[in-house]
């Protein structure tokens, strides 16, 4: 258990580092004013970031994912683990139901460290250094939306967060067991690292196509009240504003700098914990369905993540 919480932690680490510039550039566009944008697409998007605020301006609120990594990886790799022993059988239908109980209850963490990692995003837009700055870091932030909102502030997209985690974890396990039980992702195999990177490239492009829709109206309602003023009521109410406003084309803003995080983050995770647990384990004679545990994404992990999350 011990082990595998470290190796999902290291894969973790590895997945929001590669992974955070393009999140970054998700949450602009997500959430930027449709009557006067900002960005004309994800390359503008990067790029404009870079020339107005230097390349640390891509991994703005990168704390905040990082802070929570170490606890999110303990639920999932707990809640994942113990779902499959109760569900008693290795299939694909309980690596889903196992994936979706640990999507949801790590919402418990996920959903205010998103919400302080999009307020940090947002922070000093189109500044390369902020005249101004709300919050000084990730807890700051969690603790002055606390002190102004209380709990209720702390945990603004906790239903839509569900709602994406919740479906979103259980494809992303599904899809890693469906190809690496295709694949024959063994130890011995010489070709064992691009299988492994291919699978978990793709099980997190799986995951965020499967959830992207709700991922955008969470972060339109995370980003609210930035500057003082409240767009929305609802979810309901952002939905119908957002589709009114811009179309059903509103639901894939940001989807190609998503989908460009997804596959590197998720196979940078799987192969730096898969390589992890080889390592730290030479010697046993064991499948890799049997040694490696299957990890979470942060955002993007990552989601996630992106999934961070997946």
């Amino acid at each position: 258990m011990a082990l595998d919480f470290a190796a999902g932690c290291l894969g973790g680490a590895a997945g929001v580092l590669v992974g955070h510039p393009f999140d970054t550039v998700k949450v602009r566009l997500q959430v930027q004013n449709v009557d006067k944008p900002l960005y004309r697409g994800t390359f503008h998007c990067f790029q404009s970031i870079v020339r107005q605020e230097s390349t640390l301006g891509l991994y703005k609120g990168i704390g905040s994912p990082m802070m929570g990594l170490t606890f999110i990886n303990a639920i999932v790799f707990g809640v994942q683990g113990n779902a499959m022993r109760m569900l008693g059988r290795d299939t694909p239908l309980n690596q889903f139901l196992a994936g979706a109980s640990a999507g949801a209850i790590q919402c418990v963490i996920c959903c205010p460290m998103e919400l302080a990692k999009t307020r940090m995003q947002m922070q000093g837009t189109g500044e390369k250094k902020s005249k101004r700055k709300l919050y000084k870091n990730s807890l700051d932030c969690l603790v002055r939306i606390y002190n102004r909102e209380g709990i209720r502030g702390i945990n603004r997209g906790m239903v839509t967060t569900l709602l994406r985690e919740t479906p979103g974890f259980g494809f992303y396990f599904l899809t890693y067991d469906v190809l690496t039980r295709s694949l024959g992702c063994e130890p011995e195999d010489p070709y064992m690292i691009p299988k492994l990177l291919f699978a978990g490239g793709m099980s997190g492009i799986v995951s965020w196509l499967s959830t992207y829709p709700v991922d955008v109206i969470k972060s339109r309602l995370q980003a609210d009240g930035v500057g003082g003023v409240n767009q929305y009521s609802s979810i309901i109410d952002c939905v119908r504003q957002s589709v009114n406003k811009e179309g059903w084309r509103v639901f894939t803003r940001g989807l190609t700098s998503t989908l460009l995080r997804a596959f590197p983050v998720n196979a940078t995770t799987f192969a730096t914990v898969t390589l992890f647990l080889i390592y730290m384990r030479q010697g046993e004679e064991c499948s890799l369905q049997d040694s490696e545990p299957k990890p979470v994404q942060l955002q993007p992990l990552q989601p996630q993540t992106q999934p961070t999350s997946l």
